[in-house]
């Protein structure tokens, strides 16, 4: 797998890439008691959405690709000690602009939907910041 952006993410916390493209990935992530929002286990939407906003981009796979916009749905809840897969697909290009369709799920249950509207730039989005 020849994955150009995004290089220093923690895979405990937003998931081990598993599948790289053209266009496409898998990332999977194994959830942990970091991730709980309560003493019932319920892992925070925020690891969700942070697993699958790392399977658009490295769908996109530019290593100047940023996040500009994302529609999302959470299906079901997740827990702690849960294992949840995301597969990305572009599927729009317009110049700079790409649609991601995100869906993660744990085994067979969907448990998250989105739309990631990414960018790719010509330099790092923090060159000139």
């Amino acid at each position: 797998m020849d994955i150009r952006t995004h290089r220093r993410i923690d895979a405990g916390l937003c998931g081990q890439a598993e599948a790289v493209g053209e266009g496409t990935s898998r990332v999977r992530l194994t959830t942990d008691a970091r991730m709980a929002a309560d003493e019932r286990g319920l892992v925070h939407g925020g690891f969700v959405f942070g697993l699958a906003d790392y399977a658009a981009m490295i769908a996109v796979n530019h290593s100047n690709v940023v996040l500009g916009a994302a529609d999302v749905k959470f299906l079901a809840p997740v827990k702690v000690d849960e294992t949840v897969v995301a597969e990305a697909k572009v599927v729009e290009t317009a110049g700079r602009k790409r649609q991601v369709a995100v869906r993660v799920r744990r085994g067979d249950k969907p448990v998250f939907e989105g739309q990631f509207t990414c960018f790719v730039l010509d330099a790092h989005v923090l060159d000139g910041a």
